[in-house]
């Protein structure tokens, strides 16, 4: 018989920059999460990110979806904040290197199109 469950912790942490990690990893919380959302499994994300757990990966998973909205904000956060960032740094390259990115972009998407 199966005494009454403990309850588990939630392996997230919230790092120096204010970024949530999984466990004792440096995977970010968004990377798991978009993974799932993908249609990855636990089994697919720590395939994917050796470092992690798999019952790290469940309970993550667990508390995702029962906090969706919340997680979802944070995510969308975190994505917002990104993109600006990206866009600072790219706002510094040179006229030269902003060419190259757009031939680099095009040929990647070209090649996806066709892979299709």
């Amino acid at each position: 018989m199966i005494d009454t469950p403990a309850a588990i912790n939630v392996p997230l942490r919230t790092d120096e920059r204010g970024k949530i990690r999984v466990g004792d990893t440096r995977v970010l919380l968004e990377l798991v999460i978009h993974a799932f959302q993908q249609g990855e499994t636990a089994e697919g994300i720590i395939d994917s990110y050796p470092t992690l757990k798999l019952a790290d990966v469940y309970a993550v998973l667990a508390y995702y979806l029962t906090h969706r909205s919340d997680v979802d904000a944070y995510v969308q956060q975190a994505e917002a904040a990104a993109q600006r960032i990206q866009r600072e740094v790219e706002a510094s390259y040179p006229p030269e290197t902003l060419i190259l990115r757009a031939r680099l972009r095009a040929l990647r998407d070209d090649s996806q199109r066709s892979d299709k």
